[in-house]
């Protein structure tokens, strides 16, 4: 990760969306790049023959040619062809077609969004320009880090000849060749048995004290009334209201949870399980017991669990198994402010099941004022019910001025509020991971070039953490000293840490961008909203009076930011949302209820793709491959292609290269050290493909027994690895579960990739000139990069598939396999065809009328049985009680049977 970072651009006039963090290479210096293509250039340009040159080469090769007959050494001199260049292979020239079923041709209207929304106010503006640019501060320190960790340990002795003769023996590294269980990192109730009060508040009440002084409970008998009159109820309550953690004890207490659970949804994992043990400690049971949590991963709950807080996710899969939702007597929505994917599919089905059951009450809670939206979905009758209040109050100081860097003005902040005497911990918002790792380093830095500067426990948390360290941050600190932890918007909303009183909000967060134009998903940083910035800080006030320093100007608070932010349904890939709405049988997407509808070209775009690889049939239905494909946590393509490698007979391999695909980037080019780290990735490269140079990586890491030490000395990240292997356990366990054999090809790697071409068929680019790639159907330009497998190997292979295409300084393809235009043509029959010389013009026109009939008699077929179904479906619906309706004053059949007449 060396080197200046490319330029690239962000959000310009057509919604481009790129930045640092997603593109692969931007850690590769521009003078590299540059370089590399030179010598390419270099090499092309060899110097030319005249024809009289040419001649006599010719000439002086058949006299060697002859001599070596005569001699008896070569038998089959004769039979050498001159004319190679004539001998060219047998090259197979494709065909393209542009096929549109008929459910994309237009005739129908999936969404009631036309244009696309953008999550940021004004692209010019300060926040935003800062925010593609990213934080200085955390560039410099990851170079600084890199170039440490890479250089030459020349004091080390250990393992030189030097020290072999002075005895001096290896540090034994751990044996890692066990398998790893990644559910223990994920998993939370073993850390979290204890947990210390920290404030005064927590520590001078008993729990009834502090229960009974939440707002919620002055309200408590009046919003219990409202709850047992009306089916759905909104809830509005700000932060620190109490609303998530006693609306579930209420609802118990009056006896809702004699007929089912009683459940609650959260948006984050850490969420789900720091409430609940809370809510256990309130009630005095043990956690997993009456009160539990389900989160991806782990079920803490048991067959006596009345109270169960869980991830949206996992009531959303629950959705699938019963779409009625019978075990459950109310469903809390918490948080609903957030707008999550989930939690906006799960507002649409149970829109319809409160519909389907008149006993189950539905309650949706949100910290914000938006509640008449949630209020007008569910009806314009739904009754809205305000929890009064504040627990306590929060200063607010902003920025005179605005600010450059967010990490170096957070820390700034952070040691002045520790070195003014006030007590109480302190609470940094921050966008990523990176992000948070760089400002707990400055702040522990900072603090130790200061003479007798206090104690301060500086703690992160983000969602990649492993859980035990994620637990410390609800842990009292060592020695009463104060803490501070530095967190993602994770802690914006349910997470309540006792003891917070200042909060630091440089005012930006990581958002999940689909661009329709590369049909990716990028995380990238945005400025928040208004309402998150008042979330935020609402979070200094839970425990006591607090302040809340924001690093934005009161001018950029009230023009640079969106009142709320964009529901992440609006504004990422919806192939995987498609599929599971079309496998909970929603037929027609433009029926179902969603609360902000997703744009038209993002609808598009994914049902095309989910067609194009067979999930969704002609007539836009889910075919069984489609039905696979719901259970895998996947991009659509790697999970087709973890499909058709069963097929193929080669899963362990693609097992692989999908988990690495999963992490950003495996190697690492430290400063001043790029040959040694260049010649030792040539070792791993297979000139073929770079899917199979990131298996041959695996592959020999794994011989290594998954050694750090290895990883470092071939300038590897071994984090980054360690996260594969992961990911690679998870997956497994998936496809045991759909009963999927894990079978190796061997050493045959080229059926590898054929199946990474029945994927990546949509990506495909063909040989323009020398070197230079087209895009075989949209005719777009791309280029190899200098740091592909692929890139300056001497042979050109004609056609090639590629993971994504990254615009930097041109447009450069990702994870490039060369194949053949043979698969193209077979795995890829709606977009190729392999040239056939002896059909005429008119023939292949009359195919071509030919295959767009079946397909338009397909989809009538299936719109007569649609219209069926719903027939059907109406019947169905029709009280068959109707004949017991009489008028009054008529005799009933009942009554006259009863009395003999």
């Amino acid at each position: 990760m060396g080197g200046q970072p490319t330029p690239i651009g962000t959000y310009d006039n057509e919604n481009e969306c790129f930045n640092d963090d997603y593109n692969p290479f931007a850690h590769i210096s521009q003078e590299y790049v540059e370089k590399k293509e030179k010598q390419l250039e270099r090499g092309k340009q060899k110097p030319r023959l005249t024809v009289r040159q040419q001649q006599i080469k010719k000439d002086i090769e058949l006299w060697e040619n002859n001599r070596l007959f005569r001699s008896g050494v070569v038998m089959m001199a004769e039979d050498l062809n001159e004319d190679f260049d004539e001998e060219a292979e047998n090259r197979v020239s494709l065909l393209v077609h542009n096929i549109i079923p008929p459910f994309l041709d237009g005739r129908f209207v999936y969404t009631k969004q036309m244009l696309p929304v953008v999550p940021v106010k004004d692209v010019t503006a300060d926040m935003a320009v800062i925010a593609s640019k990213g934080s200085k501060t955390v560039r410099t320190f990851r170079e600084q880090e890199e170039r440490k960790n890479a250089q030459e340990k020349h004091w080390e002795l250990a393992g030189s000849k030097l020290g072999n003769l002075m005895g001096i023996k290896e540090k034994v590294e751990e044996d890692q060749t066990a398998n790893v269980d990644y559910k223990e990192s994920q998993k939370f109730a073993s850390h979290m048995q204890d947990t210390e009060a920290v404030s005064e508040f927590a520590m001078e009440k008993s729990i009834k004290q502090q229960r009974e002084y939440l707002p919620v409970f002055a309200v408590r008998q009046k919003m219990l009334n409202v709850i047992r009159d009306n089916n759905v109820v909104v809830i509005v309550g700000e932060t620190g209201s109490g609303k998530t953690t006693q609306l579930t004890q209420y609802l118990l207490e009056e006896g809702y949870g004699r007929n089912g659970m009683i459940g609650c949804t959260q948006p984050r994992r850490v969420a789900a399980m720091s409430v609940a043990k809370r809510v256990a400690d309130e009630m005095g049971v043990e956690l997993g017991q009456e009160c539990g949590y389900a989160i991806r991963f782990e079920d803490c709950t048991s067959d006596k669990t009345a109270i169960k807080y869980m991830t949206d996710g996992i009531l959303l899969r629950e959705c699938l198994g019963d779409p009625d939702l019978d075990q459950y007597a109310a469903i809390i929505m918490d948080e609903a402010h957030e707008r999550s994917l989930n939690t906006d599919v799960l507002f649409g089905l149970l829109r319809d099941v409160v519909a389907r059951r008149t006993d189950l009450k539905l309650i949706v809670t949100s910290a914000t004022m938006d509640a008449e939206k949630f209020a007008n979905f569910f009806g314009g009758h739904t009754p809205t019910f305000e929890i009064p209040g504040r627990t306590f109050p929060v200063e607010i100081y902003h920025a005179r001025t605005p600010v450059d860097d967010y990490v170096d003005a957070a820390v700034k902040q952070a040691v002045r509020i520790h070195l003014g005497g006030l007590d109480g911990d302190i609470l940094i918002f921050m966008p990523g991971q990176e992000d948070i790792e760089v400002t707990c380093e400055l702040i522990k830095q900072q603090l130790s070039q200061l003479e007798e500067s206090p104690p301060l426990a500086v703690l992160p948390i983000y969602s990649q953490l492993p859980s035990d360290l994620q637990a410390k941050i609800f842990q009292r600190a060592p020695g009463g000293m104060r803490k501070c932890v530095v967190a993602t918007n994770i802690a914006e909303t349910s997470l309540t840490l006792d003891g917070i009183l200042f909060v630091v909000d440089p005012g930006y967060c990581k958002l999940k961008v689909f661009n329709p134009k590369i049909g990716m998903d990028a995380l990238q940083i945005f400025p928040i909203s208004q309402a998150s910035a008042n979330q935020r800080s609402g979070r200094a006030g839970r425990t006591g009076p607090g302040q809340c320093y924001r690093l934005y100007t009161e001018r950029q608070f009230k023009d640079e930011m969106l009142i709320a932010t964009v529901p992440e349904i609006q504004r990422t890939n919806l192939s995987n949302v498609v599929l599971l709405l079309k496998s909970l049988h929603v037929d027609d997407l433009l029926k179902f209820h969603f609360m902000d509808p997703p744009p038209q070209d993002n609808m598009l775009n994914s049902m095309y793709q989910l067609w194009t690889l067979g999930a969704l049939d002609n007539t836009g239905r889910l075919t069984e491959l489609g039905r696979k494909m719901v259970e895998f946590p996947l991009d659509p393509t790697l999970s087709k292609m973890l499909i058709m490698a069963e097929q193929m007979k080669c899963s362990s391999e693609v097992l692989t290269i999908v988990s690495m695909l999963s992490v950003p980037s495996i190697f690492f080019r430290p400063k001043g050290r790029e040959e040694d780290s260049d010649a030792r990735k040539e070792k791993f490269q297979v000139p073929e493909s770079d899917h199979l140079t990131y298996l041959n990586v695996y592959v020999q890491w794994q011989k290594h027994k998954y050694s750090t030490k290895w990883c470092t000395d071939n300038f590897v990240h071994a984090k980054a690895m360690r996260k594969v292997r992961e990911v690679r356990s998870q997956l497994k366990d998936i496809m045991d579960s759909l009963k999927t054999e894990e079978i190796s090809s061997g050493t045959d790697w080229d059926i590898v990739r054929k199946c990474i071409c029945s994927a990546y068929f949509h990506n495909a680019g063909r040989l323009k000139g020398i070197g230079e790639y087209v895009n075989v159907r949209t005719g777009i330009p791309c280029f190899l990069h200098p740091t592909s497998a692929l890139f300056g190997m001497g042979y050109t292979p004609d056609y090639v598939v590629y993971h994504e295409l990254i615009m930097t300084a041109k447009e450069y393809m990702q994870s490039v396999t060369a194949v053949d235009a043979a698969w193209l043509a077979e795995l890829g029959p709606m977009f190729y065809s392999v040239k056939e010389s002896i059909k005429t013009h008119r023939e292949k026109l009359q195919d071509s009328i030919r295959t767009t009939a079946s397909m338009e008699a397909e989809m009538r077929e299936a719109q007569k049985e649609i219209l069926e179904r719903k027939a059907q479906s109406v019947r169905e619906q029709k009280p068959s009680s109707s004949s017991r309706i009489v008028e009054v004053g008529h005799a009933s059949v009942r009554s006259v049977r009863r009395f003999g007449l």
